[in-house]
């Protein structure tokens, strides 16, 4: 069953949009796919979640997590399958576990972890703080962004993922995150 959190082999990049809630990653996600003419994989969670607070008027508990992982994971192998390019991920698993361990007191299903963990990608983009707080049904917790933060920024050093810190505008963040994209696509292309 849990054989679905199980990143699929790929003949592309995968890049990993990360950090704390409204700080641009959606916005991003959709730019690079677009101007790389490539494939987005959504955030699973946003849909699941709207879903369940319209329905129920109740938030995201720790028993939603795996079938979230479960959705997140299905929809990036089958659009992985989509480009032989890039593939820009506006979350991975290793997003949902460090909101786990936030938001439950350092607690995290085992099987989520195991997956974040074993999941690789090429690059992360980590999304810095100094955009506008757009406040949504599921988002909280402005009042903590910095130290939010601090924990996306903690475990991409813990797990020695390849990173780049993203700050600014839009604009200067998309300049930024094409020119590192664009050094990937070259090596991958080289290496092919």
């Amino acid at each position: 069953m849990e054989k679905i959190l199980t990143q699929q082999p790929a003949n592309c990049i995968k890049i990993v949009l990360f950090g704390p809630e409204s700080t641009g990653k959606t916005t991003l996600s959709k730019q690079l796919a677009l101007h790389y003419h490539s494939v987005w994989v959504p955030e699973y969670a946003r849909d699941y979640l709207q879903n369940k607070w319209d329905r129920d008027r109740k938030i995201c508990e720790p028993k939603d997590l795996l079938p979230i992982a479960r959705g997140q994971m299905t929809l990036e192998n089958e659009l992985a399958k989509k480009t032989d390019s890039v593939l820009i991920c506006d979350t991975d698993l290793l997003e949902y576990k460090v909101y786990s361990e936030a938001y439950y007191s350092g607690m995290c299903d085992p099987i989520l972890e195991k997956y974040a963990l074993e999941n690789t990608y090429d690059l992360y983009f980590l999304t810095y703080i100094d955009t506008p707080w757009q406040a949504d049904d599921l988002r909280d917790k402005p009042e903590e962004r910095e130290a939010m933060f601090n924990e996306f920024e903690s475990a991409l050093i813990k797990y020695k993922r390849p990173y780049v810190l993203l700050k600014g505008d839009k604009r200067t963040r998309l300049q930024l995150a094409t020119e590192h994209i664009d050094l990937l696509l070259a090596k991958y292309n080289d290496a092919v």
